[in-house]
């Protein structure tokens, strides 16, 4: 790692990036933020979840749906997925011109007016396109080329089986941490919390127990991360009804700390979070430099794309979770589904203890996999 802490490469990034920027390090700071996010997402989308997934989409609280949180990112159950191709390719692509072509799977829909492809071909991620009864349609651009766009379209059901939030604060000069950290903790904390049906108390003895109900004024409690283990395997809709796995993704060692030398901060989500990842700085810094310091050539678009949106000039950002250029995205899905493995290892698992990322991985699938259509109608 030619940087030994994120926070020496984000200095490095404020003075030969954001030279132009009133706050060099504020600036530097948010894109660090968003690199975690990018991450986050692609390595998701590694995994083969781009079509299940939602951003910034609002999730209620369990049992409360009057207040509702928006998350980084919502996994949300598949109910219908096909591919449609437009041709000859008009640009900008937008989601009337999508609703065109398949028109008549949006009878009882109502069409939002979306871009998904700008004329300097800046897509947007997760376009929702349409909106029905209990579900919501989202666009991806599959292949893009001169003459034809394909695109991937997903129905989702509106409530997810899982969220992921990233967590960074970067550290001031002068400040040993970053002074919203505590903030970012137990607003991460509370939502953590508050949108699934599985329940945490933690007993006198300091024991957490999960407690989950199950209709008819009926419980079931047992010991928390067995209890989880055994919604996941199950198939009963009393049970997944109102479930959502929760997962925190944190960055920054030097506001965190690590897995074996927890902070405040840090406890206070590994006791919210079913999973909390660590970013770790060895694995943010080796992205950065790929990206950035020593360009890899498969990463060049995304480099391109990246400089483009800092470069002090009122251009619009084409490197973001949510609208990002079509060639960046492209090399991102590329590279991260080639390289899996180095990116697993940029992350620890701080909780559950003893986890690993292929567990992760492996939850997910199973959940994803799940009749969410039977389990969500009853």
């Amino acid at each position: 790692m030619g940087y030994p802490s994120v926070d020496q490469l984000q200095n490095m990034l404020a003075a030969e990036v954001f030279g132009y920027a009133t706050d060099k390090k504020k600036a530097s700071g948010r894109a660090l933020g968003t690199l975690v996010e990018i991450v986050t997402f692609y390595t998701a989308c590694a995994w083969g979840f781009r079509d299940w997934i939602a951003i910034e989409r609002s999730v209620p609280e369990f049992a409360h749906p009057v207040i509702s949180h928006n998350v980084e990112f919502s996994f949300h159950p598949i109910i219908g997925a096909r591919a449609i191709k437009i041709k000859p390719l008009v640009l900008p692509l937008t989601s009337a011109k999508i609703l065109k072509v398949d028109q008549s799977r949006f009878e009882d829909h109502t069409a939002k007016s979306r871009q998904l492809l700008t004329t300097h071909l800046v897509m947007t991620n997760a376009a929702i396109i349409a909106h029905g009864k209990g579900r919501f349609t989202t666009a991806h651009v599959e292949q893009l080329d001169k003459a034809s766009c394909t695109i991937a379209i997903s129905d989702l059901l509106d409530a997810p089986f899982a969220i992921f939030e990233c967590k960074r604060v970067g550290v001031e000069e002068g400040m040993r941490k970053g002074p919203q950290t505590i903030e970012k903790a137990k607003q991460g904390a509370y939502v953590a919390r508050s949108v699934s049906s599985l329940q945490r108390v933690r007993l006198a003895d300091g024991k957490l127990r999960g407690v989950l109900a199950v209709g008819n004024g009926s419980y079931r409690i047992g010991e928390y991360g067995a209890l989880l283990k055994e919604m996941i395997a199950s198939n009963d809709a009393d049970w997944l009804r109102h479930f959502v796995l929760t997962v925190g993704v944190v960055s920054n060692h030097g506001n965190w700390f690590t897995a074996t030398n927890q902070n405040k901060e840090l406890r206070v989500l590994s006791n919210s979070y079913d999973w909390l990842l660590f970013l770790t700085d060895a694995g943010l810094c080796q992205f950065i430099e790929k990206l950035l310091v020593k360009p890899v050539r498969a990463l060049e678009p995304a480099r391109d794309a990246f400089l483009s949106s800092y470069c002090g000039e009122s251009k619009g950002n084409s490197f973001t979770k949510v609208r990002i250029h079509a060639e960046a995205d492209a090399a991102l899905k590329r590279y991260f589904q080639e390289h899996e493995e180095e990116v697993e290892s940029w992350f620890n698992v701080i909780a559950p203890a003893g986890g690993k990322v292929d567990h992760l991985q492996a939850s997910l699938k199973e959940l994803s996999a799940k009749d969410w259509a039977r389990i969500r109608a009853t």
